[in-house]
Protein backbone atom coordinates (compact mmCIF):
# COMPACT_ATOMS: atom_id res chain seq x y z
CA UNK A 1 0.00 0.00 0.00
CA UNK A 2 1.35 3.05 -1.19
CA UNK A 3 2.71 5.51 2.21
CA UNK A 4 1.24 9.11 2.87
CA UNK A 5 2.83 11.53 4.66
CA UNK A 6 1.17 14.47 6.86
CA UNK A 7 2.80 17.41 7.50
CA UNK A 8 1.82 20.44 10.19
CA UNK A 9 2.68 23.50 8.38
CA UNK A 10 0.22 25.88 11.00
CA UNK A 11 -0.91 24.00 14.44
CA UNK A 12 -1.66 27.06 16.05
CA UNK A 13 -5.03 29.03 17.05
CA UNK A 14 -6.45 31.94 15.27
CA UNK A 15 -4.19 34.27 17.91
CA UNK A 16 -1.14 33.44 16.92
CA UNK A 17 -0.19 31.52 20.44
CA UNK A 18 2.71 30.24 20.65
CA UNK A 19 4.05 32.02 18.11
CA UNK A 20 2.47 29.14 15.87
CA UNK A 21 1.19 29.10 12.45
CA UNK A 22 -2.54 29.29 11.54
CA UNK A 23 -4.38 25.96 10.24
CA UNK A 24 -2.66 24.07 7.61
CA UNK A 25 -1.76 20.43 6.85
CA UNK A 26 -0.09 19.63 3.95
CA UNK A 27 -1.02 15.72 2.85
CA UNK A 28 1.44 14.16 0.15
CA UNK A 29 0.98 10.96 -1.59
CA UNK A 30 2.39 9.23 -4.55
CA UNK A 31 0.32 10.71 -7.25
CA UNK A 32 -1.50 14.13 -5.35
CA UNK A 33 -0.29 16.97 -2.99
CA UNK A 34 -2.78 18.71 -1.19
CA UNK A 35 -3.33 21.16 1.92
CA UNK A 36 -6.00 20.58 4.71
CA UNK A 37 -7.18 24.13 5.61
CA UNK A 38 -5.15 27.13 4.77
CA UNK A 39 -4.67 29.94 7.44
CA UNK A 40 -4.05 33.64 6.62
CA UNK A 41 -0.55 32.31 7.37
CA UNK A 42 0.11 29.28 5.56
CA UNK A 43 1.94 31.35 2.95
CA UNK A 44 4.40 32.08 4.86
CA UNK A 45 4.83 28.78 6.32
CA UNK A 46 4.77 26.90 3.09
CA UNK A 47 7.81 28.96 2.41
CA UNK A 48 9.16 28.44 5.90
CA UNK A 49 9.32 25.02 4.90
CA UNK A 50 10.44 25.08 2.03
CA UNK A 51 7.70 23.78 0.06
CA UNK A 52 7.09 25.01 -3.44
CA UNK A 53 3.43 26.33 -3.17
CA UNK A 54 3.24 24.99 -7.18
CA UNK A 55 3.37 21.86 -5.70
CA UNK A 56 0.11 21.62 -4.42
CA UNK A 57 -3.11 20.41 -6.24
CA UNK A 58 -5.94 20.86 -4.33
CA UNK A 59 -6.53 22.75 -0.83
CA UNK A 60 -9.72 21.74 1.40
CA UNK A 61 -11.21 23.84 3.78
CA UNK A 62 -13.79 22.95 6.46
CA UNK A 63 -14.97 26.18 7.40
CA UNK A 64 -14.60 30.14 6.51
CA UNK A 65 -13.30 31.83 9.16
CA UNK A 66 -9.81 33.46 8.60
CA UNK A 67 -7.73 31.20 9.98
CA UNK A 68 -8.52 28.35 8.23
CA UNK A 69 -9.10 29.85 5.04
CA UNK A 70 -7.90 33.37 4.96
CA UNK A 71 -4.32 32.56 3.34
CA UNK A 72 -6.24 31.11 0.21
CA UNK A 73 -6.17 34.79 -1.39
CA UNK A 74 -2.14 35.46 -0.78
CA UNK A 75 -1.64 31.73 -2.66
CA UNK A 76 -3.62 32.74 -5.36
CA UNK A 77 -1.83 35.70 -5.82
CA UNK A 78 1.03 34.58 -5.20
CA UNK A 79 0.73 31.68 -7.96
CA UNK A 80 -0.32 34.53 -10.26
CA UNK A 81 2.28 36.68 -9.19
CA UNK A 82 5.71 34.70 -7.97
CA UNK A 83 5.65 30.89 -9.13
CA UNK A 84 3.84 31.59 -12.30
CA UNK A 85 1.83 28.55 -11.99
CA UNK A 86 -0.44 27.05 -15.34
CA UNK A 87 -1.06 24.13 -12.90
CA UNK A 88 -4.97 24.03 -12.34
CA UNK A 89 -5.74 24.55 -8.59
CA UNK A 90 -8.91 22.82 -7.22
CA UNK A 91 -10.42 24.66 -4.35
CA UNK A 92 -13.10 22.25 -2.14
CA UNK A 93 -15.45 23.41 0.96
CA UNK A 94 -18.49 24.49 1.91
CA UNK A 95 -21.10 26.27 0.51
CA UNK A 96 -20.53 29.55 -0.02
CA UNK A 97 -16.80 29.42 -0.05
CA UNK A 98 -16.15 30.59 -3.93
CA UNK A 99 -17.98 34.00 -2.98
CA UNK A 100 -16.29 34.48 0.51
CA UNK A 101 -12.95 34.05 -1.19
CA UNK A 102 -13.42 36.38 -4.24
CA UNK A 103 -14.96 39.25 -1.15
CA UNK A 104 -12.12 38.63 0.76
CA UNK A 105 -9.78 39.23 -2.41
CA UNK A 106 -11.27 42.48 -2.63
CA UNK A 107 -10.99 43.35 0.42
CA UNK A 108 -7.32 42.93 0.88
CA UNK A 109 -6.38 43.92 -2.95
CA UNK A 110 -8.97 45.15 -4.55
CA UNK A 111 -9.66 44.25 -8.23
CA UNK A 112 -7.60 41.41 -7.88
CA UNK A 113 -10.82 38.83 -8.07
CA UNK A 114 -11.63 39.81 -11.55
CA UNK A 115 -7.90 39.08 -12.81
CA UNK A 116 -7.76 36.98 -15.78
CA UNK A 117 -5.51 33.91 -14.34
CA UNK A 118 -2.69 31.65 -16.13
CA UNK A 119 -4.21 28.81 -14.12
CA UNK A 120 -7.42 27.17 -13.63
CA UNK A 121 -9.27 27.39 -10.61
CA UNK A 122 -11.94 24.66 -9.60
CA UNK A 123 -14.08 25.18 -7.00
CA UNK A 124 -15.97 22.30 -5.04
CA UNK A 125 -18.72 22.86 -3.04
CA UNK A 126 -18.94 19.85 -0.60
CA UNK A 127 -22.28 18.74 0.90
CA UNK A 128 -23.29 17.39 4.50
CA UNK A 129 -22.81 14.03 4.68
CA UNK A 130 -22.13 13.17 1.01
CA UNK A 131 -18.63 12.00 -0.32
CA UNK A 132 -17.51 13.74 -3.03
CA UNK A 133 -14.62 12.37 -5.00
CA UNK A 134 -11.63 14.62 -6.30
CA UNK A 135 -9.42 13.02 -8.26
CA UNK A 136 -7.99 9.88 -6.33
CA UNK A 137 -9.59 11.70 -3.42
CA UNK A 138 -12.90 10.84 -1.21
CA UNK A 139 -14.12 13.71 0.73
CA UNK A 140 -17.19 13.04 3.37
CA UNK A 141 -17.95 16.18 5.30
CA UNK A 142 -19.60 16.05 8.79
CA UNK A 143 -21.63 18.83 10.36
CA UNK A 144 -19.77 21.05 12.62
CA UNK A 145 -20.86 22.98 15.61
CA UNK A 146 -19.07 26.06 14.93
CA UNK A 147 -20.77 28.80 13.52
CA UNK A 148 -18.80 31.25 10.81
CA UNK A 149 -21.52 32.36 8.32
CA UNK A 150 -21.77 29.01 6.40
CA UNK A 151 -21.38 25.41 6.93
CA UNK A 152 -18.56 24.14 9.24
CA UNK A 153 -17.44 20.62 8.50
CA UNK A 154 -15.73 17.93 10.09
CA UNK A 155 -13.64 15.92 7.07
CA UNK A 156 -12.89 12.55 6.47
CA UNK A 157 -10.48 11.90 3.32
CA UNK A 158 -9.54 8.39 1.65
CA UNK A 159 -6.55 9.13 0.24
CA UNK A 160 -4.26 6.44 -1.10
CA UNK A 161 -6.11 3.50 0.74
CA UNK A 162 -5.77 5.66 4.28
CA UNK A 163 -8.42 7.96 6.36
CA UNK A 164 -7.24 10.66 7.49
CA UNK A 165 -10.21 12.66 9.60
CA UNK A 166 -10.23 16.04 11.24
CA UNK A 167 -12.47 18.28 13.53
CA UNK A 168 -12.08 21.28 12.24
CA UNK A 169 -13.43 24.18 14.96
CA UNK A 170 -16.22 22.46 16.83
CA UNK A 171 -17.28 21.78 20.23
CA UNK A 172 -17.91 17.84 21.18
CA UNK A 173 -20.80 16.40 18.90
CA UNK A 174 -21.22 12.94 17.85
CA UNK A 175 -20.66 13.64 14.32
CA UNK A 176 -16.72 13.61 14.98
CA UNK A 177 -17.04 9.78 16.02
CA UNK A 178 -18.74 9.42 12.35
CA UNK A 179 -15.45 11.14 11.19
CA UNK A 180 -12.74 9.49 13.02
CA UNK A 181 -14.33 6.18 12.76
CA UNK A 182 -11.19 3.43 11.56
CA UNK A 183 -9.44 6.55 10.81
CA UNK A 184 -5.57 5.91 10.29
CA UNK A 185 -5.00 9.66 11.66
CA UNK A 186 -7.47 11.88 13.43
CA UNK A 187 -6.38 15.73 14.00
CA UNK A 188 -8.47 16.85 16.17
CA UNK A 189 -8.57 20.32 17.76
CA UNK A 190 -8.15 20.94 21.91
CA UNK A 191 -8.17 24.86 22.39
CA UNK A 192 -8.86 24.62 26.22
CA UNK A 193 -6.98 21.85 28.69
CA UNK A 194 -10.09 21.99 30.63
CA UNK A 195 -12.56 25.13 30.11
CA UNK A 196 -15.72 24.42 28.49
CA UNK A 197 -16.82 27.26 25.84
CA UNK A 198 -18.87 27.63 23.28
CA UNK A 199 -18.12 26.20 19.47
CA UNK A 200 -14.90 24.57 20.72
CA UNK A 201 -12.91 21.32 22.11
CA UNK A 202 -11.15 21.16 25.32
CA UNK A 203 -8.63 18.42 25.69
CA UNK A 204 -10.61 16.72 28.86
CA UNK A 205 -13.79 16.66 26.74
CA UNK A 206 -11.85 14.55 23.98
CA UNK A 207 -10.10 12.52 26.05
CA UNK A 208 -13.53 11.57 27.59
CA UNK A 209 -14.37 10.13 24.27
CA UNK A 210 -11.51 8.76 23.25
CA UNK A 211 -12.75 5.20 23.48
CA UNK A 212 -15.50 5.84 21.00
CA UNK A 213 -13.67 7.68 18.19
CA UNK A 214 -12.16 4.40 17.32
CA UNK A 215 -9.08 6.05 15.22
CA UNK A 216 -5.80 4.65 15.20
CA UNK A 217 -3.75 7.54 15.96
CA UNK A 218 -5.21 10.39 17.47
CA UNK A 219 -3.00 14.34 17.48
CA UNK A 220 -4.40 17.26 19.13
CA UNK A 221 -3.82 20.94 17.04
CA UNK A 222 -5.25 24.36 17.23
CA UNK A 223 -4.12 25.56 20.56
CA UNK A 224 -4.07 28.26 23.01
CA UNK A 225 -1.50 29.34 25.35
CA UNK A 226 -3.55 27.57 27.85
CA UNK A 227 -3.05 23.70 26.27
CA UNK A 228 0.78 24.56 25.50
CA UNK A 229 1.42 25.19 29.28
CA UNK A 230 0.09 21.88 29.23
CA UNK A 231 1.61 19.65 27.11
CA UNK A 232 3.39 17.88 29.53
CA UNK A 233 0.30 16.43 31.17
CA UNK A 234 -1.37 15.04 27.86
CA UNK A 235 -1.78 11.65 26.93
CA UNK A 236 -1.82 11.81 23.26
CA UNK A 237 0.28 13.55 20.74
CA UNK A 238 0.36 16.82 20.18
CA UNK A 239 0.76 19.09 16.91
CA UNK A 240 3.81 21.51 15.93
CA UNK A 241 4.41 23.55 13.47
CA UNK A 242 6.16 21.01 11.34
CA UNK A 243 5.81 17.64 12.96
CA UNK A 244 5.25 15.14 10.26
CA UNK A 245 3.25 11.72 10.51
CA UNK A 246 3.99 8.97 8.06
CA UNK A 247 1.07 6.41 7.05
Amino acid sequence: MARLSVQFLGSGDAFGSGGRYQSCMLVESEDLCFLIDCGASSLIALKRWRIDPSRIDAILVTHLHGDHFGGIPFFILEAQLVSKRTKPLLVAGPPGLELRLRQAMEVFFPGSSTVQQRFAVEFIELEEGKTTRLRSLRITPYKAVHPSGAPSYALRVNCSGKIIAYSGDTEWTEELIQAAQGADLFICEAYFFSKKIKYHLDYETLVAHRAQLGCHRLVVTHMSEDMLGRLRFLDVEAAFDGKRVEL
